[in-house]
């Protein structure tokens, strides 16, 4: 025999239990909402197809945290919108989308040709295809990927001495095909007792990196190829790269080494289909 107060709680149990079910039902509904809003906007959102990236959202309403497939090609939930994003992407600066790795750049074409006079008389005739890059300044010439093109190339020298150059990519769309030009002083200390006479008289050796550049730029933008010191006063330095999606090249001309000297810089930019 059960006495009735066992039957009481018994009761209780049932309905709290209910309760739970019901609480849970409403939970997975609004979460299943959530992620239907994230994904509508990450399809205006254009990017590398990459597997192994995580989607990670927050109910608004709820507070819970949902981890979509880590492989997103087989998640049933993207549907159509199968496609993955650049790493640190913020969507409408609610939900972030975070990704493994960063995506992999393909490395650029590099060469150099020596019809240097030639170069420079046709870019001195030419609008905004000569600047003075000034010593301690760092010039970025900022490049959208163009919806026309497939590459961006580029060509460039110097008077007299070399100049750093090197090209990273902003991952972020794109609302302009402009081309901006940016300049800003080094922010890291030279050593101060630096000899600007080696600029030409010693041989500069492979792999010298102005230090400043490439440490501040690596965490944030992808790099298509590090800042080095480049004989373009000798040669004009030419190369090309693929787009590896939507976004913006850095181009980077440093100056920040150099404690006394300016450099006129003659540039010609362009992207190819």
């Amino acid at each position: 025999m059960v006495s009735p107060v066992r039957e009481d709680a018994t009761e209780d149990q049932q309905k709290a239990a209910s309760a739970m079910e019901a609480q849970a039902s409403v939970e997975q509904e609004l979460l299943s909402a959530d992620q239907a809003q994230v994904l509508s906007k990450m399809a205006k959102y254009h990017g590398l197809p990459r597997s192994g990236d995580i989607v990670m959202i927050q109910s608004e309403h709820t507070g819970a945290v949902d981890i979509l497939s880590a492989d997103l090609e087989s998640a049933d939930l993207l549907g159509d919108h199968r496609r993955a994003f650049p790493p640190g992407l913020f969507l409408g600066g609610e939900l972030p989308v975070l990704s493994v790795s960063p995506p992999l750049i393909a490395p650029p074409c590099i060469w150099t040709f020596a019809k240097m006079k030639e170069f420079k008389s046709k870019l001195g005739k030419e609008k905004n295809s000569r600047l003075v890059v000034k010593r301690g300044e760092v010039v970025t010439i900022r490049v959208p990927t163009h919806p026309e093109g497939k590459r961006v190339c580029w060509e460039f020298a110097t008077d007299d001495y070399d100049i750093g150059f090197g090209v990273y990519f902003d991952w972020t769309p794109v609302t302009s095909t402009d081309i901006t030009v940016q300049v800003s002083d080094s922010s890291e200390d030279e050593d101060e007792d630096e000899e600007e006479e080696e600029e030409i008289e010693d041989p500069v050796p492979a792999g010298d990196v102005e230090r400043g550049s490439r440490s501040s730029l690596r965490g944030r933008y992808g790099e298509v190829m590090p800042v080095y010191r480049r004989d373009s006063h000798r040669d004009v330095q030419a190369g090309s790269h693929d787009y590896p999606g939507e976004g913006i090249y850095l181009l980077k001309f440093d100056n920040s080494y150099s404690l006394l000297r300016n450099k006129t810089l003659y540039f010609h930019i362009y992207y190819t289909s």
